[in-house]
């Protein structure tokens, strides 16, 4: 009998929590010394997708005590990264996977199936829009199109009148102009960042305090190396480039998909949120935060947090395994950590000395980890105590997803702007204003 070539993946789609469950909170796997029990490896990976149904009419996410919440902007196409500029206007990248050649098998098409299913698996817009709140009451009276026919776009990040957009496969610029609510000009290539299969799509963007350099972020090829060492060249790094000469060299590797970078205000250090991999079990292996050392190596594939072997990547190497750093603090598994941003300027209550987090959420784990935006608070320039909530109730009571959280940004008041790409809003976090 000839087999119809999509049952496989009709007969996986039944199972909507295939796979182990997990035996450790996610508190066991948060914080400078997380639990890493022995991996859980099985046929069928652990599948948990929560539906993306988006937001009830009325309901918003359950803010923190002392603060709350509301849309500052919806109706957006997949809203991912933000930027605010000087002026205060918010720029917002709508975007998407881009439409690149994948593997045609059958783990590829069952990944591709649940994907769509958690809402990530939607068309790009390829554009920025332009956010501003004219009268001041925290909700963007003004939208326009500030850039369009981009190409993935993520990070943004402005340097004196030049503002960088990483695409998900170059780097451009475009020149700025202040109050500017679009830019029509065409963007010059600064240089091509690692593309092709693009299994983790997403650049990020950072300049250095004195603006002579921009730090890019570029995820793996792949969960741990499954599509050979050469097409990971340059990928599961941040790059360093020189804005005057267009120079780059390599700043750290071993980082599986960074996507989160921001600069530690005690320190001066720089901070990233970085994706650790799959297929390891609900209770492996946590997402983490670091500081991010010159020249530092963080495992992958060979390796994660630490020194911990991962037998799956063949030839072992355990010169670069000895080489591996371990990360400054473990935010759990399978959370997906997105957006970061350091608590400078923030006029929440009780949220001011520490690192805000966008959990995006997990598609494969039992019980779903994520889908909300954290606080860790800092002493001393490092992590000091366990994560708070600043912002939940993404998942409804049949564990739907009615939105996921991505970016965090503050915004020049001093309030949180979450970008959810489930809901397509940005959600404004607030202090409660007293009587």
């Amino acid at each position: 009998m000839k087999r119809h070539p999509l049952l496989p993946i009709a007969l996986l789609a039944l199972c909507t929590a295939c796979g182990e469950t997990a035996s450790l909170m996610v508190a066991d796997g948060t914080g400078p010394d997380p639990q890493l029990p022995p991996p859980k490896r099985s046929l069928i990976p652990t599948v948990n997708v929560a539906p993306a149904v988006g937001w009830p009419a009325g309901v918003t996410p359950v803010a923190a005590e002392g603060t709350q919440v509301n849309a500052f902007a919806e109706d957006l196409k997949h809203p991912r990264w933000l930027y605010v500029l000087p002026n205060g206007d918010v720029l917002v990248a709508e975007s998407a996977a881009p439409g690149t050649d994948k593997p045609a098998g059958l783990k590829s098409r069952v990944e591709g199936y649940f994907m769509k299913r958690a809402g990530a698996q939607v068309p790009s817009a390829n554009r920025i829009s332009l956010l501003r709140d004219i009268n001041g009451d925290g909700v963007a009276d003004l939208r326009s199109t500030f850039l369009a026919g981009l190409n993935s776009p993520f990070g943004m990040v402005l340097v004196g009148k030049d503002l960088y957009v990483a695409n998900a496969d170059a780097l451009l610029r475009f020149p700025y102009e202040k109050g500017a609510t679009e830019i029509t000009a065409a963007g010059t290539k600064v240089t091509d960042l690692p593309a092709g299969l693009n299994h983790h799509w997403t650049k990020n963007v950072i300049a250095s305090r004195d603006g002579r350099k921009l730090y890019i972020t570029v995820g793996s090829n792949s969960n741990v190396g499954e599509n050979g060492l050469e097409a990971e060249e340059g990928r599961a790094a941040i790059w360093e480039l020189d804005r005057a000469s267009g120079n780059k060299r390599l700043f750290a590797t071993g980082l599986r998909n960074p996507n989160g970078l921001a600069w530690e205000p005690q320190t001066g250090k720089l901070w990233t949120a970085v994706n650790e991999r799959d297929e390891l079990g609900s209770d492996l292996v946590p997402d983490y935060i670091t500081s991010v050392k010159d020249g530092g190596f963080y495992g992958w594939p060979w390796s994660y947090f630490g020194q911990h072997v991962d037998d799956r990547v063949q030839p072992p190497n355990p010169d670069m395994v000895a080489r591996a750093l371990v990360p400054d603090y473990a935010l759990g598994p399978h959370t997906a950590s997105l957006g970061i941003a350091f608590a400078k300027g923030s006029q929440l209550p009780n949220f001011r000395n520490g690192l805000f987090v966008g959990q995006h959420g997990s598609w494969n784990r039992t019980p779903r980890s994520g889908y909300k935006v954290i606080y860790v608070p800092f002493k001393g320039g490092k992590p000091h105590g366990q994560p708070e909530e600043v912002l939940g109730g993404f998942l409804d009571e049949q564990g739907n997803a009615q939105g996921r959280p991505v970016d965090v940004k503050l915004d020049s008041k001093g309030a949180l702007l979450v970008t959810d790409d489930v809901g397509n809003k940005v959600w404004r976090v607030s202090a409660v204003k007293k009587k």
